[in-house]
């Protein structure tokens, strides 16, 4: 077969085969993936999906691959890899060759093992996680969520919208604090709060218990919440266990340079799976659905021999909560003083401060201002700049 094997059917698949394709590349493409969906969009899983008001997210129809001699072999996961070889072994036996191998198979969500298998108890990330947890919450009433970060979040806006009771549990301060600090995490809070649901913060869940399904959660403070569903929303790691035994670098993903070449000779990655060395010379994983185009154009170039350019740009993430899209541009750490420029008690504008500069810019409900300042974040704009009066 030989040509590029993308091992991943996500965006970052289907955004690198577009730009081989855009480049002239002739040879033969193969997209592999361990799901049987075509390529599909997972953003709307939380939301649109979730909620029933769409059932297709996939990101192309059948006619584009066969349009653009991209061959897809679904529903079988990669199993090894072998650098020397340039081969990748699926989990069926079949062996791929490959002149180029990028590597683009995303996360895993978190799991409790101590929770065991008791009915009732749901994960999201994947299109059947969400069809699942569909089915469930149709017939909830009592929904605990566990974990605030933006599945947590937008899970518990989706299932509150739906008209499911739901408790959102959260160890950190507040919703969002390890990404947006606590002081805009509470506003998040309030947001919530505002809609019905009970946010408990600063505590865990330590036992989930039930007969033929979930009854009840048992909390660190000792509380006890009736439920007969339960979503487990403690964050994803890197899928790379399928790449043990092999010569290629894994350190919290697997490591690249700035173009996302790997320690392994025509070995690439990109998308939440790879580790890019940033500006600064330091590694970084960009969990970001808007990073993998920018990623795409780089990795391409580099492999094609064209004008590399390195990933760079302002970060840009959102989150679709309630009728509220937050968004955030640029690098915001909880350190960071944060400016609240505008706020009606459901929306809101802040700039965050770093050493006198402006590194990012966070609202919820108010576009136009968020875009606006990519070119003060990127320009390094003194915060005392962006704050005075027009």
């Amino acid at each position: 077969m030989s040509g590029v094997v993308i091992v991943g059917a996500g965006l970052a698949a289907v955004r690198t085969a577009e730009q081989l394709r855009r480049n002239d590349y002739a040879d033969a493409i193969t997209i592999v993936g361990a799901e049987a969906h075509l390529p599909y969009d997972r953003p709307p899983l939380s939301k649109q999906m979730l909620r029933g008001e769409v059932d297709d997210v996939a990101l192309k129809p059948a006619a584009f691959y066969e349009q653009h001699r991209i061959g897809l072999r679904l529903g079988v996961a990669a199993r090894g890899v072998d650098a020397a070889a340039h081969t990748v072994t699926l989990a069926d036996g079949e062996v791929l060759r490959y002149d180029q191998l990028v590597i683009a198979t995303g996360l895993v969500p978190r799991r409790i093992p101590s929770f065991g298998e008791l009915d009732g108890i749901c994960v999201l990330r994947s299109f059947d996680d969400c069809v699942a947890l569909r089915e469930q919450a149709a017939g909830a009433r009592r929904a605990v969520v566990i974990g605030a970060g933006f599945i947590g979040c937008e899970v518990s806006a989706s299932l509150r919208s739906s008209g499911v009771d739901v408790v959102l549990v959260e160890p950190q301060p507040t919703p969002l604090a390890s990404v947006l600090g606590e002081q805009l995490g509470a506003l998040v809070t309030r947001l919530h709060r505002d809609e019905g649901v009970d946010v408990r913060t600063g505590v865990t869940v330590t036992s989930v218990a039930g007969t033929d399904g979930v009854e009840s959660v048992t909390l660190s403070d000792g509380s006890v919440l009736a439920a007969d569903l339960v979503v487990v929303g403690i964050g994803s790691q890197p899928a790379c266990d399928w790449l043990a035994g092999s010569e290629i670098a894994v350190a919290d993903g697997i490591v690249c340079d700035e173009v996302g070449r790997t320690n392994a000779p025509d070995v690439w990655a990109l998308g939440d799976v790879a580790s890019w060395r940033d500006g600064t010379g330091s590694q970084a994983r960009v969990e970001h659905w808007s990073n993998v185009a920018e990623q795409a154009r780089s990795l391409v170039s580099a492999m094609l021999n064209l004008d590399a350019v390195p990933a760079a740009g302002v970060p840009y993430f959102w989150s679709d909560q309630y009728d509220l899209k937050i968004q955030c541009l640029g690098h915001p750490r909880a350190g960071d003083t944060v400016h609240l420029v505008e706020d009606d008690g459901r929306r809101f504008l802040a700039y965050c401060e770093r050493d006198g500069v402006l590194v990012a810019v966070v609202g919820a409900g108010i576009p136009e201002q968020v875009r606006t300042a990519r070119g003060k974040i990127a320009a390094g704009a003194p915060i005392s700049e962006v704050l005075q009066p027009a």
